[in-house]
């Protein structure tokens, strides 16, 4: 089957093309993450990184796919249009600006102005975020005392700051190219292409453990039997549908009789996939770079602390806000009272279940339930990685967040992919139907 399926893709010009895209696009990413900021001393960034591997830092690190280890161009990533996004969509389904309203409203032409709103949003907290990593940076310093910045002076901050904006600015307009010319949504194959970058390094450090003798053998078959453990689940959760059965009486128009069939409305348990999570973490970045700005102060060293990764403060924040991006995500993209009118209209119903009102209330039940117990998952598998390092003294964030991202991604992907070798399947059907609707059969006035 697997076989097949990639005998297909190559087989398909236009899905051939589309990867081909995609991968080079990806290659392009990572070789403008390896480019470092002029000024920077990168053996002191890389022993500061190296202190925080385990700390916030290190988590971001793997959003940027290394790149801010290495404080190259793109140290800040997606993460500053993430947030953008995320801003822009609470405001709007709080209904707070009439104008985004009309503007949602207005079709395909109001969701480009809005996506145009969005950008501009995402260069101005560019501008704020990139500010507060230099001005952070400059107050950090390696074990002997030696400043990260050579030149601390304020050209160096306006150009640092300027050139990591415009980094961000690439990468979203990267992965916009990815999703309209490529396969798949372009922001979480970036996101992907930087997680599964450095998942050869940390296997390669668990091995080195056990060579030096600080991890035990069997240890680090525990740890990859649950990462394989995670991953089924994941795909098992990330695959799983909860079926609403729904009855269509009959009807008769003319001489024909249609419904009276039983279909399934599928909801699927985790329905926001990765977008709960990548949301949540970069809701949790916010914080950090407001304290960036004066790291010295003693309310940004509390930040600091009472956000650190395996602080309970931490899990509850980051647990609370995977629950809520897992229902908000719902609510923005399913509506049951539309999908109760739609299944009126057409004459259907849920067993046992009255249609309109009783319809709409019990969909809604479903999806509390459902999206509850997805949310409950996704934040498990999220802690996971602080979890297996205090007990494990795991040397990577294996599982959790990295995995969800990772397999969700690419399941994503896969079903994208699925789904044009479908429509090519069915293409020389679609053409064939086209030319007998184009026959004249009646040769009327000829």
């Amino acid at each position: 089957m697997a076989n097949n399926t990639v005998a297909n893709i190559f087989n398909a010009p236009e899905l051939k093309k589309r990867l081909l895209f995609v991968l080079g696009a990806i290659f392009v990413f990572r070789v403008a993450a390896a480019i470092p900021i002029p000024g920077i001393n990168t053996d002191v960034i890389k022993q500061i990184f190296a202190m925080q591997q385990h700390g916030v830092l290190g988590f971001l690190d793997i959003f940027s796919g290394g790149a801010m280890s290495r404080f190259s161009i793109l140290a800040l990533g997606i993460m500053p249009y993430i947030n953008a996004s995320i801003i822009m969509g609470l405001v709007r389904g709080a209904h707070l600006i009439p104008a985004l309203d009309r503007m949602h409203k207005e079709g395909e032409a109001g969701r480009r102005k809005e996506n145009q709103i969005t950008r501009v949003f995402a260069l101005i907290l560019a501008c704020v975020q990139g500010f507060g990593l230099t001005f952070a940076l400059g107050k950090m310093s390696a074990p002997g005392g030696i400043s990260a910045i050579v030149d601390p002076s304020i050209a160096f901050y306006i150009t640092t700051t300027l050139t990591l904006a415009t980094g961000t600015m690439f990468v979203m307009w990267l992965g916009e190219q990815i999703t309209e010319k490529g396969i798949g949504n372009g922001i979480s194959l970036i996101i992907f292409a930087g997680i599964v970058d450095r998942l050869p390094s940390a296997v390669m450090k668990v091995v080195q453990l056990v060579q030096a003798g600080e991890m035990q053998f069997f240890s680090s078959i525990a740890i990859f039997a649950a990462v394989i453990i995670i991953m089924i689940l994941v795909v098992w959760v990330e695959t799983a549908q909860r079926q609403i059965p729904v009855q269509y009486a009959k009807r008769q128009i003319g001489n024909k009789v249609y419904g009276g069939q039983t279909s399934y409305l599928p909801l699927k348990i985790d329905q926001s996939g990765v977008i709960a999570v990548i949301f949540a973490s970069s809701i949790i970045y916010m914080p950090l770079t407001i304290a960036g700005f004066n790291p010295e102060s003693t309310w940004a060293i509390k930040i600091t602390e009472f956000m650190g990764r395996g602080h309970l403060a931490y899990f509850a924040i980051f647990a609370s806000l995977i629950i809520f991006f897992c229902y908000f995500y719902n609510s923005m993209t399913i509506n049951p009272s539309d999908l109760a009118e739609n299944m009126k209209k057409n004459g259907g119903f849920i067993p046992g279940i009255r249609p309109g009102e009783p319809t709409k209330n019990y969909l809604e039940w479903v999806l509390n339930r459902i999206t509850l117990s997805g949310a409950i998952f996704v934040c498990l598998i999220a802690i996971m990685p602080d979890i297996a390092r205090i007990k494990f003294n795991v040397p990577f964030y294996f599982g959790g967040t990295s995995l969800l991202i990772v397999v969700g991604v690419a399941l994503d992907t896969a079903g994208q992919i699925q789904a044009h070798l479908m429509a090519r399947d069915y293409e020389p059907l679609m053409k064939a139907g086209k030319k007998l609707s184009n026959r004249r059969w009646f040769n009327v006035g000829e």
